[in-house]
């Protein structure tokens, strides 16, 4: 017997999963959950072999609830079951410790036969998802915009895209301002650049700074905002 926790914000959908996870046979719902809070408590409590989580969720979304599950319950399987299957979603999924990801409207069979699977240790795609993990990784790897910098240079022109000052780059890198003015000088004569904001540009449009951006965002805002 595979012993489940459900959690999804959504009544309707919850009661319906509830019922259609209940009448599979080898399957035990021993939790429900409304909210991310809800379901890190009903995991840690009963201990079931799956969690099936939804990514929406009031309180604590199912990225930062899968990734509570994996400190503190790591024996128990995730399996996100979600309307979303857009990339990011996916491959943050599966970062945060999920072990298999479900689009809604998945029939019954496949969502037993994934529930099963995790359970098992594998992981387990909805067939648009796979085809999604599938096609990025056999895409070849982004060519390097900047091969004439270093590697400390390239992480400098990171920071530098994300809109950090020379003093905050040499905080989060743990180096000497003077060092960091130094490289920046260094990178403005490599990329042809006389000011910082043409180097800005430049990194920016080849794609640096977003991630850095956006950890800086989440680094800001309260762990229960």
């Amino acid at each position: 017997m595979i012993r489940v926790v459900l959690a999804d914000d959504h009544p309707v959908v919850r009661a319906g999963l509830e019922a259609l996870l209940s009448s599979l046979p080898g399957i035990e719902v021993v939790g429900v959950a409304s909210t991310g809070r809800e379901a890190i408590r009903e995991v840690v409590t009963t201990r079931p072999d799956v969690a099936v989580l939804d990514l929406q969720m009031p309180d604590l979304d199912g990225f930062a609830a899968t990734r509570e599950l994996a400190r503190a319950a790591p024996e128990v399987a995730v399996l996100v079951l979600t309307m979303f299957e857009d990339d990011d979603s996916v491959f943050a999924a599966m970062r945060a410790g999920a072990r298999g990801y479900l689009v809604k409207g998945a029939e019954q069979e496949e969502i037993a036969r994934a529930i099963r699977a995790v359970a098992a240790g594998e992981a387990i795609f909805g067939p648009g998802v796979a085809r999604r993990v599938l096609t990025f990784f056999a895409a070849p790897p982004p060519a390097d915009p900047f091969p004439e910098l270093t590697t400390r240079e390239r992480e400098i022109l990171d920071l530098l895209a994300a809109g950090l000052s020379n003093p905050a780059i040499a905080t989060r890198l743990d180096l000497a301002p003077k060092t960091v003015a130094n490289n920046v000088s260094t990178i403005f004569t490599k990329l042809g650049t006389a000011d910082r904001s043409t180097a800005i540009i430049q990194a920016r449009n080849a794609g640096l700074g977003t991630s850095v951006t956006l950890r800086t965002q989440r680094e800001d805002v309260p762990p229960n905002s």
